[in-house]
């Protein structure tokens, strides 16, 4: 597997925020601390010669784009979205998945939300602590690849007030779908994602419960912060990163006794 520190570097010089990556999930602790410099990126990366590479998605966003087996298809959702003039061309890549990412610089005049399921099988990724896995990182033998040498264009500030949307942005509504379930705690933890926490007095209790599910559910911690993060973009009134962070880590640290008790 060829060593990707050279890679890395160069993103860096462009002024990227690097991350060493196994099977999708970041090496190090990264939230809310500065860019890797040129002499953590080699330190790093000689400790982890295999180590693939991802970018936070701080001054960029990206539009992702993919197909699930039995589900929902992004690239119909693309072909059918009523402002494709809006999704100007742009740097983008080809994932090793076979799905599609567009990259766009994020605006200085209006924010952009973070919007998981923002159409069928396209998802928006641009909280400062998510990443993308770029090429030429590899995964289960396959690659992510550039499309194009475009530059990263500044997205619309119409497409962003799209994004933004939480309320019929899309043009699929699944309200309408009625199946008529029993819903378990588990549903609730699925839902709560999309959905996002309650009230400002219930946020930190919400998240609490929340990531609490997630871990006795045996799911990775790197994953559940990601999980948790997403419901926390999805909120109303989002908790700030420091509050959640610091609620974050008393959830985990008080996971990890309580198994430590147990062994």
């Amino acid at each position: 597997m060829t060593n990707l520190v050279n890679y890395a570097l160069a993103y860096a010089k462009k002024g990227m925020s690097v991350l060493p990556m196994h099977n999708k999930q970041p090496l190090i602790k990264f939230a809310d601390k500065p860019p890797l410099t040129q002499e953590e990126i080699k330190r790093i990366w000689s400790r982890y010669p295999d180590a693939q590479l991802a970018l936070r998605t701080i001054n960029f966003f990206v539009i992702d784009i993919d197909e699930h087996e039995g589900g929902a298809d992004g690239f119909k959702s693309i072909n059918e979205f009523s402002h494709k003039n809006l999704l100007i061309l742009t740097l983008s890549q080809k994932t090793a998945g076979g799905g599609r990412q567009l990259f766009y610089l994020k605006r200085d005049d209006i924010g952009v939300r973070q919007n998981i399921g923002w159409l069928p099988g396209v998802d928006v990724k641009a909280h400062p602590n998510n990443y993308v896995v770029v090429a030429p990182s590899e995964r289960n033998s396959k690659f992510y690849e550039w499309e194009n040498h475009n530059p990263i264009v500044t997205a619309s500030r119409e497409l962003i007030q799209l994004i933004n949307q939480r309320d019929g942005s899309s043009e699929y509504d699944p309200s309408k779908i009625n199946l008529n379930g029993k819903k378990t705690l588990t549903t609730d933890l699925f839902e709560t994602i999309v959905n996002g926490f309650g009230s400002k007095g219930s946020r930190n209790n919400d998240l609490t419960s929340f990531v609490g599910g997630l871990l006795f559910r045996n799911v990775d911690a790197s994953v559940t912060y990601q999980l948790a993060m997403q419901a926390n973009e999805n909120t109303d009134e989002p908790l700030p990163d420091k509050e959640f962070n610091r609620t974050f880590e008393s959830i985990l640290n008080k996971e990890l006794r309580r198994r430590g008790a147990n062994v």
